[in-house]
């Protein structure tokens, strides 16, 4: 059986998402790992059309404002929820989140990756992100269950 030596959470700050920390925590400190905690902004250069008619350095700007606030918001759950993991290590990067989750697998040789089954978007039971990370990472992926929304019924 392989040792468990890094284990990657990605995070788009949501209660579903927040509800896996508890299974990071207890890993983590089972099996004395690396927590590579990931944020994804997503690329709005391409949805150009939809936030209204701005030069590339608005964007650019907008672009730098998601990273800076992703790295604080990663700072923040490290320091109150992770304290106890032995290690954790942040990275926000841009782009699709399901493709930058695989490259961050490949590129820190994570062993493991723990997501809930459904982001701060998901509709449905199982998200679109968690379907293509289960179907094609490389090492398992714990898959956890999120109740579903709630209606004011």
């Amino acid at each position: 059986m392989k040792h468990i030596e890094k284990i990657l959470w990605p995070t788009d700050f949501s209660d579903s998402a927040q509800s896996a920390l508890g299974y990071i925590e207890s890993l983590a400190t089972k099996y004395q790992a690396e927590i590579h905690v990931l944020h994804v902004v997503e690329d709005i250069a391409h949805h150009e059309g939809w936030y209204g008619e701005f030069d590339r350095n608005h964007i650019d700007k907008i672009m730098q404002w998601e990273q800076k606030t992703g790295q604080k918001r990663l700072d923040q759950i490290c320091s109150k929820y992770l304290d106890g993991c032995p290690l954790y290590i942040k990275h926000v990067t841009v782009g699709d989140p399901a493709e930058e989750i695989l490259k961050l697998i490949e590129a820190e040789q994570v062993d493991m990756v723990v997501m809930t089954t459904r982001g701060e978007k998901g509709l449905f039971p199982f998200g679109s992100v968690a379907e293509k990370v289960v179907k094609t990472a490389s090492v398992p992926v714990i898959t956890i269950p999120v109740e579903s929304v709630k209606s004011d019924k």
